[in-house]
């Protein structure tokens, strides 16, 4: 009995102790002697500290003063974290191309680690593993063991390009769990969505000023900055737009997954000037998609388009896809000397695209390594980590220019192998969780989520679809997305009360 009203006691004061801090901070906002006190003693000591050590310490200050209560902010409120996360992958490259003097590929890596932490707190507290189950997850772990593996692949020429390359490509994939275990409602679902759309909007609106107004200073001297960037992206005497991304494929792609977004929602249960915004943000990312010179990018949404015409069949859906073809039809066949017109043109005629042959002829050569390396010749090992690990290797001057062929050349026909299962059991996931669904919303996030990832894995093709950011990010997004509508799906059915 005493040990009982002892244990009681105790955990009056913690409570008590709790309520005077949040007093003392929240609610009188340091209005005190006290906290006057405090606020004297801490202004001082910054003030000696930068007489002393300088600005630096001032910047250290300001940086701790931001990420102290944002480290917290991200493990104790992992929701808020996911926006944050969210929003500094799709900015990140523009930040950096500013020129923000920040490791800020680490602070994602940090990031990521605070999520799996929070993860990890969360499941000690309430220990519910069923969320993970299913062939998605289980297909997305054998992928990350099979690139942990690759660190001890013994053809492979360099481990620090495995470390540098593991990162981008199955590290960040934790991040599945992560977007599947906290979006647990409709309307969190719905703010995710709202907040993509308004990114997109911003690198559309942001990629028309490059294109009608011009360059920043600070991009002009991007484009300048090597022989190799100017040859890459002056094409035909007219710059590609890249926007706020990394380069004009990044940018394509992306524009591409927003106008799908939008189409997906537009199948939903909507108003009329929902669907007036919706279509309209549609064709202004694909008018803007254009001035990325982007060949494998513009096949994309007719590739789309079809498999949603099989989806949800029905003569309003047969309807738009024809009139759409039609259009599209047109505008492959009509002469034209505009540039940027010209290129759409060519991406629907490959064999006349000089390109595209170097490329198959590439393929051709690999080809034999391939065959005869069912593990690869290790992450990175191709691209800019082989030229700085491994510069006299034979894969550090390949030019792969393909997703699927740098995952065939990196990790074997066997990872190969691995990565198109992968994509299958998501797809085939997909598709079977939009005819379950039955609420309508939930039914055109899946139909969304579907359609970018059939998207992305042909446009994985002719281009690295799936390593830059933001779309490293956002395409787990999805997957996670596809997962979460089925499962609030059979809550909403299963149990009264459950939160939209």
């Amino acid at each position: 009995m005493d040990k009982e009203l002892n244990i009681s006691i105790a955990g009056a004061k913690r409570l008590s102790f709790r309520k005077a801090i949040k007093k003392f901070f929240l609610v009188d906002k340091l209005t005190s002697p006290l906290g006057y006190t405090m606020l004297f003693l801490i202004t001082s000591l910054i003030g000696a500290g930068i007489a002393k050590f300088g600005v630096i310490f001032g910047i250290l200050v300001l940086v701790g003063s931001i990420a102290i209560p944002l480290v917290y902010g991200l493990v104790a409120y992992p929701r808020f974290g996911i926006i944050v996360f969210l929003i500094m992958a799709y900015l990140i490259m523009w930040i950096l191309r500013i020129g923000v003097p920040f490791p800020l590929g680490t602070l994602m890596d940090g990031m990521e680690g605070l999520f799996i932490l929070s993860l990890f707190i969360n499941q000690k507290k309430k220990k519910d593993w069923s969320l993970f189950k299913g062939p998605v997850t289980i297909m997305i772990l054998v992928w990350i063991v099979y690139n942990l593996i690759e660190a001890i692949n013994p053809t492979a020429d360099s481990q620090m390009a495995w470390l540098f390359t593991v990162r981008s490509v199955a590290i960040v994939m934790f991040m599945y769990f992560i977007f599947q275990y906290y979006i647990t409602t409709k309307k969190f679902i719905q703010l995710v969505l709202k907040l993509w759309i308004g990114l997109a909007f911003f690198s559309a609106i942001y990629a028309f000023k490059q294109e009608y107004f011009g360059f920043f200073p600070f991009e002009e001297a991007y484009l300048h900055s090597s022989p190799v960037i100017e040859q890459l992206l002056f094409i035909g005497g007219v710059w590609r737009k890249f926007s706020i991304f990394s380069d004009p494929v990044a940018f394509a792609y992306n524009m591409v997954s927003a106008s799908l977004l939008c189409i997906g929602l537009l199948t939903g249960p909507i108003s009329r000037k929902k669907k007036l915004i919706l279509s309209s943000l549609v064709a202004f990312f694909l008018f803007v998609m254009l001035s990325s010179g982007t060949r494998g990018a513009y096949v994309l949404i007719p590739a789309a388009l079809l498999l949603l015409a099989v989806l949800k069949y029905s003569k309003k859906i047969l309807m738009v896809v024809s009139i759409a073809g039609v259009f599209l039809a047109i505008l492959i066949l009509i002469p034209t000397s505009n540039p940027t017109l010209y290129r759409f043109q060519t991406a629907f005629r490959p064999n006349e695209d000089a390109s595209f042959n170097v490329r198959k002829i590439n393929q051709k050569r690999i080809q034999p390594y391939i065959l005869s390396h069912p593990l690869g010749g290790g992450l990175g090992a191709t691209g800019t980590w082989g030229q700085r690990f491994s510069p006299y290797s034979y894969l550090a001057n390949f030019p792969p220019d393909s997703g699927y062929v740098r995952v065939a050349v990196e990790l074997g026909w066997l990872g190969l192998l691995i990565f198109c299962i992968l994509m299958f059991t998501v797809l085939k996931t997909g598709i079977d969780n939009y005819y379950k669904i039955r609420d309508p919303d939930l039914k055109s996030y899946c139909l969304a989520c579907v359609l970018i990832v059939f998207a992305l894995n042909v446009g994985n093709y002719p281009q690295e679809a799936l390593v830059q950011f933001p779309t490293n990010v956002y395409f787990y997004l999805v997957l996670a997305l596809i997962m979460v509508t089925m499962r609030l799906d059979k809550q909403q059915n299963g149990t009264e009360g459950v939160s939209k």
